[in-house]
């Protein structure tokens, strides 16, 4: 299994910095007219990966912005932390 899901997530949260990070999810919210997928509400936004890539050769995830737009979808705080507590975000294993 790739290292794991926890660990990721401790450099995971640095990587949200980015600037490149920081323009994938303007775009993304800006797709999704700045609203919920789910809800329709306009507050407190994220921007969440249906999925995960761990890159076999490289032994890492992907950056969070090098995954294609259609892997991403704005949910209010809501409804992203009731989707985390329901599934598990799946891992696909690329290269």
């Amino acid at each position: 299994m790739p290292q794991s899901i926890l660990t990721y997530h401790g450099s995971y949260s640095a990587k949200l910095l980015d600037p490149r990070w920081k323009e994938k999810r303007k775009s993304i919210l800006a797709r999704d007219a700045h609203q919920c997928v789910i809800c329709k509400s306009k507050e407190t936004l994220n921007v969440h990966h249906r999925q995960y890539h761990f890159s076999k050769s490289l032994k890492q995830f992907k950056d969070p912005w090098d995954y294609p737009n259609d892997l991403l979808i704005t949910l209010c705080k809501r409804c992203h932390d009731k989707g985390h507590r329901l599934y598990e975000v799946p891992v696909k294993c690329v290269d």
